[in-house]
């Protein structure tokens, strides 16, 4: 029997046929790509995908492989069309992330990815007129960065004689200290930060750019703010609660109790070793934030971004700011940082 080398798809135009001649990516290799991909971008990007192929199902049109013409018809949809969730029609960047997506799922499918330049003049001309109208959302959201007086200030809100104390206090220091990302904060287990004669010598898997770094945090000159103390003080704590390897950061109930079980709808839920996720430490810095009465937007990026601006003000070198946090040389986001702190301390107009 014969074997047709075309799928057909729905659409509404010529791009009815997929060209099957060069093989589809076996369940392996799609593992493999996703193992590439950041946990958070990949959840971001299969919902914009699955939005995408909804709106192409009621449209009419075909979502795989997609026209150029059709990615120009959506990003002019989100730029229009309000949110659920919000009321609001998408922001910029969500748009941005939608089109990225759609390529992604091309390139996944072993599809040559349409193009998107008329879809990027759509959003340029979303972000121009966000931006003469003075709309907040033409502005790209910022973490604050907790900086050294407003970390003291979170940390004067914790009770550190209680082990969720001690977990929160250690959470925050060494979070400042290695600049971690809170995914690669919560990923470190008790083997990953030995104590020596200088300091800590953390082991920090970094995600972006996909290695290990191994970062010295040397001893902090005030006992209250010092991330080695701060660790050694969990790792008491968790030693007499039996807890002597697996994760450093982990669920601690009001009781006291560690990694009790949760349940939802009669089924465990979250990690058997009590692990924190991600979305839990960035509110530890959200929580401690609010206790302390500071302003502004914080997350759990705001350690990260503290570091990066209280080391700049400090003189310390830049590569040397970069390689310590696991930014790779030369990163965009981390001159940002920079010039966000810079704005007064080296303002050109100064002194003319």
């Amino acid at each position: 029997m014969s074997q047709s080398n075309e799928v057909a798809v729905p659409t509404n135009g010529p791009s009815a046929v997929v060209d099957n001649t060069t093989p589809a990516l076996s369940g392996a290799a799609r593992e493999a790509l996703a193992a590439g991909t950041a946990d958070s971008t990949r959840r971001a990007y299969s919902s914009d995908w699955r939005q995408f192929t909804d709106w192409c199902i009621a449209e009419g049109f075909a979502p795989l492989p997609a026209q150029p013409e059709t990615i120009v018809e959506y990003a002019a949809h989100l730029t229009t069309t309000p949110r659920r969730s919000t009321g609001r029609p998408y922001s910029p960047s969500s748009v941005e992330r939608a089109i990225a997506a759609i390529r992604t799922a091309h390139t996944a499918a072993n599809l040559t990815p349409p193009s998107t330049k008329g879809a990027r003049v759509v959003l340029r001309g979303y972000r121009d007129r966000l931006a003469r109208t003075k709309d907040p959302a033409a502005r790209q959201r910022k973490a604050k960065p907790a900086e050294p007086a407003a970390l003291r200030s979170m940390l004067a809100t914790l009770d550190r004689d209680m082990l969720i104390g001690k977990r929160d206090a250690a959470l925050l220091l060494l979070g400042f200290a290695t600049a971690a990302r809170v995914s690669e904060l919560v990923a470190l287990d008790l083997a990953d930060v030995p104590e020596t004669e200088q300091g800590i010598d953390a082991s920090v898997y970094r995600r972006k750019i996909k290695a290990f770094t191994d970062t010295a945090v040397p001893f902090g000159g005030r006992p209250a703010t010092c991330p080695v103390r701060a660790v050694r003080a969990l790792r008491g704590a968790l030693a007499e609660a039996g807890r002597t390897e697996g994760p450093l950061f982990v669920r601690v109930d009001r009781h006291g109790r560690v990694a009790p079980p949760m349940m939802r709808r009669g089924l465990p839920i979250g990690d058997s070793s009590g692990r924190l996720t991600a979305q839990a430490a960035a509110q530890v810095v959200e929580r401690s934030a609010a206790a302390a009465g500071l302003d502004g937007e914080w997350s759990g990026h705001s350690l990260r971004r503290g570091f990066a601006t209280a080391a700049r003000k400090a003189g310390h070198d830049l590569v040397r700011i970069g390689r310590h946090g696991g930014w790779a040389d030369g990163s965009k986001a981390l001159l940002g940082y920079f010039e966000d702190g810079d704005r007064w301390e080296e303002n050109p107009v100064t002194g003319l």
